[in-house]
C-alpha cells in the first residue's frame, strides 16, 4: 500500500510564487481583523460603541448648533459658525485620506487576487480548493470595499453641504454683526447727540436765571433809591407807613410762630398718646393663606376685646386703597384667597380712641395650592367632604357628614342620596371664607346659594377648603358670575 505524505509543502517551491510589487503601499501593518461564518461569509467585528461614525458626529455638531442657536449672542454665532466651518474642513480632509486609503486597499486586493490566481495553477486537490475559497473571500472583501466607498462617497457629499450652509452661515453671521455694530454706532451717535443738546438747554436755561436775578437785583436797588429819595425830600409820612406796615408784619409773625409751637407740642403729645394705644395689642398668627390671625392684648392696661369693637380691612398694595370685610367683626379672622397680595387692617375703638394694627406684608399664597388646583380644574365634577355647622345663621346640632359638589355650572350639597341644596352659579350667590369663628375659621366657608338658604361648612383641611373656594370662583368666572363674600361685588 502507497504511504500518502501529507505535507505537500515541499512540492511547490517557494521561488515559484510571485512577490507582492513594492509599490505597494500597505495603510496598516496587520491583517484586517475578520472572522469567516458559515457559508463563506465575512464577518466583521463589532466597532467600538465610543467611536462614532462620521455622520453622526455631522448630526450631532448640527443639532448642537441649532439647539444653540437662539441664546447665543450674535458674535458668538459667528464664532460658533467659524468653528463649524472649521470642524467641516477637517472632516473632509478625512473624508479624503479615508478614499485614499480605500484606494490603496483596492489595489491591494487586486495584486492579491492576482497572486493567489497565479498560486491556483500551481495546486491541485484540496490545495487548490483552499485557494479558490480564498479567491472568494478576497472578492467578497472587494465587494464590500465597494459598499464602504458608496457610503464614503454620500458622506462625502454629505460633508460638502454642510461644510457650504455653515459657510453661508458664517458670512450671514459676520452680515449680521457688521449691521448690529452699525446700528449701535448710531445708537451712540443718537445719545451724544441727545445730551449734547440737553446741555445747551441747561446752559440757556442757566444764563436765563442769571439774567432774571440780576434783573430782580437791579429792581431792588431801584426801589431801596426811591426810599432814599422820598427820605431825603422830607416826606416823612411815606416812611412811617412802610415803618408801621413792617411794625405789624414782625407783630404777626411772631403770634404766627407761637401758634405753630402749640400746634407742635400738640402733635407731638398726640403722637406720644398714639404709640402708647399701639403696643397695647399686636397680630399673632402667620400671614399665610391656610392660617388665621389673632388679635391679642400685649399689656395689661389693655381694655378686654370684647369691651372694644373691631373692623377688619383690606389695603390694596398698588393703590392703597382701604376695603371694608363686611361681616369680619371678631378678634380672629382667617384670611381667603381674595386677600392674598393684600395687606390686612384691623381698627380697635374703645373710647373715643382708635387703634389700628397691620400684618407686616402682603398675604402670602399656600405652597403648592395653585398647582392643586389646576389639577381639579381638568374634572367636571369636584367632591369635598364637609359638614354643616350652621344653617341660616342658626348653629346646626347635627355633625354628619355631607358632601359638597364644586361642578363646572352648579354647586351641590348632599347628605347620602338626599340633596340639601342645588343651585347654578347666579349673581345672587354668595362665597367666602368663614369671617370669625375661632381656631377653626382656616377651614370653614361661608355659602349663600339663595336668598332663602345659606350654610357655614367646615372642611377637613385648610387646603381643601381654599381649593373649593378658588375652584367655585374659577368656575363661575366662566360662567361670567362674581362669586364673591358679602358686599366684595367690587373686587
Amino acid at each position: 500500500m502507497t504511504r500518502v505524505n501529507r505535507n505537500f509543502g515541499d512540492t511547490i517551491q517557494k521561488e515559484a510564487i510571485p512577490a507582492v510589487s513594492a509599490d505597494v503601499i500597505f495603510a496598516s501593518s496587520r491583517f484586517p481583523n475578520y472572522k469567516i461564518g458559515a457559508n463563506n461569509q465575512i464577518l466583521y467585528p463589532k466597532e467600538d460603541p465610543k467611536v462614532l461614525s462620521m455622520k453622526e458626529v455631522v448630526a450631532r455638531e448640527t443639532s448642537l448648533l441649532l439647539e444653540q442657536q437662539n441664546r447665543l449672542s450674535v458674535r458668538d454665532l459667528a464664532s460658533k459658525f467659524e468653528k463649524g466651518l472649521a470642524a467641516a474642513a477637517k472632516l473632509s480632509e478625512e473624508a479624503r485620506l479615508r478614499e485614499a486609503a480605500s484606494l490603496e486597499k483596492h489595489v491591494l486586493l487586486k495584486k492579491l487576487r492576482d497572486a493567489l490566481e497565479s498560486l491556483k495553477g500551481r495546486v491541485a486537490g484540496r490545495n487548490k480548493d483552499d485557494v479558490e475559497e480564498a479567491i472568494a473571500m478576497v472578492e467578497a472583501l472587494a465587494v464590500q470595499l465597494t459598499q464602504r466607498e458608496g457610503e464614503l462617497i454620500q458622506e462625502k457629499a454629505e460633508v460638502k453641504k454642510l461644510a457650504k450652509f455653515l459657510k453661508q452661515a458664517s458670512e450671514d453671521a459676520k452680515k449680521l454683526v457688521d449691521e448690529e455694530r452699525a446700528f449701535a454706532r448710531a445708537e451712540i451717535e443718537n445719545a451724544r447727540a441727545a445730551v449734547q443738546i440737553v446741555e445747551e438747554a441747561l446752559q440757556e436755561q442757566e444764563q436765563i436765571s442769571r439774567a432774571s436775578g440780576k434783573q430782580d437785583l437791579e429792581e431792588l436797588m431801584k426801589e431801596v433809591q426811591e426810599a432814599r429819595r422820598i427820605k431825603m425830600l422830607h416826606q416823612p409820612s411815606k416812611v412811617m407807613d412802610m415803618e408801621h406796615e413792617l411794625r405789624a408784619l414782625r407783630i404777626q409773625l411772631a403770634e404766627k410762630s407761637k401758634h405753630s409751637l402749640l400746634l407742635q407740642k400738640e402733635l407731638a403729645r398726640s403722637k406720644r398718646i398714639e404709640e402708647n394705644l399701639s403696643h397695647l395689642y399686636e397680630l399673632g398668627g402667620a400671614e399665610i393663606l391656610g392660617s388665621y390671625l389673632r388679635i391679642k392684648r400685649c399689656s395689661d392696661i389693655a381694655p378686654e376685646l370684647s369691651q372694644c369693637s373691631i373692623q377688619w380691612y383690606r389695603i390694596s398694595s398698588e393703590g392703597g386703597k382701604k376695603e371694608l370685610i363686611s361681616g369680619a367683626s371678631k378678634s380672629v379672622y382667617a384670611p381667603e384667597p381674595f386677600d392674598v397680595g393684600r395687606i390686612l387692617l384691623a381698627e380697635i375703638i374703645y373710647d373715643g380712641q382708635l387703634i389700628k394694627l397691620t400684618t407686616t406684608g402682603a398675604i402670602d399664597p399656600a405652597a403648592g395650592l395653585g398647582n392643586y388646583v389646576e389639577a381639579l380644574v381638568r374634572k367636571h365634577d369636584v367632591e369635598f367632604t364637609v359638614v354643616v355647622t350652621q344653617m341660616n345663621g342658626s348653629d346646626h346640632p347635627s355633625e354628619s357628614i355631607h358632601v359638597l359638589h364644586v361642578g363646572k355650572m352648579r354647586m351641590k350639597l348632599c347628605k347620602g342620596k338626599t340633596t340639601i341644596a342645588k343651585e347654578y352659579y347666579s349673581s345672587s350667590m354668595q362665597l367666602c371664607g368663614v369671617r370669625g369663628g375661632g381656631n377653626a375659621a382656616a377651614q370653614a366657608l361661608f355659602w349663600q346659594a339663595n336668598k332663602g338658604l345659606s350654610v357655614v361648612l367646615a372642611f377637613e383641611s385648610e387646603r381643601d377648603r381654599n381649593a373649593a373656594i378658588m375652584l367655585a370662583r374659577r368656575f363661575a368666572f366662566d360662567c361670567n358670575i362674581m362669586l364673591a363674600g358679602p358686599d366684595d361685588r367690587d373686587l
